[in-house]
């Protein structure tokens, strides 16, 4: 199935982090947070200004995102957790190299 976000919608995969702390201790898995950092999978097509132009949006997919800890819906398409967000929701984009992150399953 492909699903296409409307406006300026993104959906987003989210990443997970490491799971020891610097120090070598393991975080067990009722402690840990759900990360805010993701990977952008599809974007919307843009929004229309007042006059009727439309804006693309400053995201594209495969980009590494940070996002609020609140930020969107959570849904399941085709068994895979994704989040569906507003672009205005994502509060940047990660540049560079990637550190060692997995994907949440």
């Amino acid at each position: 199935m492909k699903f296409r976000p409307l406006h300026d919608r993104v959906v987003v995969r989210r990443l997970a982090a490491e799971e020891k702390t610097v120090g070598g201790i393991i975080i067990p898995d009722t402690a840990k947070e759900k990360p805010q950092e993701g990977e952008i999978v599809a974007v919307g097509p843009g929004v229309r200004d007042e006059a009727g132009t439309l804006q693309p949006l400053d995201v594209q997919a495969g980009d590494r995102v940070l996002f609020g800890k609140w930020s969107g819906t959570e849904v399941k398409l085709d068994g895979e957790e994704l989040i569906i967000m507003k672009e205005s929701d994502v509060m940047g984009v990660i540049e560079g190299k990637p550190s060692k992150i997995k994907k949440v399953a």
